[in-house]
């Protein structure tokens, strides 16, 4: 294993079908603007209730990822 520099991001993901889909829709999300993703930690999981049922999900996520060597 190199020795790395992380950086941490809190973001939040939604979905109305799962937990875990939320949790993919915000990994998926962060990647197109943010790389070197390496890895996730939940911090917060809330729902939204309408009606007796269960109508989404919220996510809340620390994402780290490796900051750049800047030697070239």
């Amino acid at each position: 294993m190199t020795d790395s520099v992380y950086k941490l991001m809190e973001i939040t993901g939604s979905s109305q079908t799962s937990m875990e889909d939320a949790i993919r829709l915000a990994v998926s999300r962060a990647a197109k603007t943010v790389h070197n993703l390496r890895w996730f930690e939940v911090l917060e999981t809330r729902g939204h209730i309408e009606d007796q049922q269960i109508q989404y999900w919220q996510v809340t996520l620390k994402v780290g990822f490796t900051l750049d060597d800047t030697t070239s």
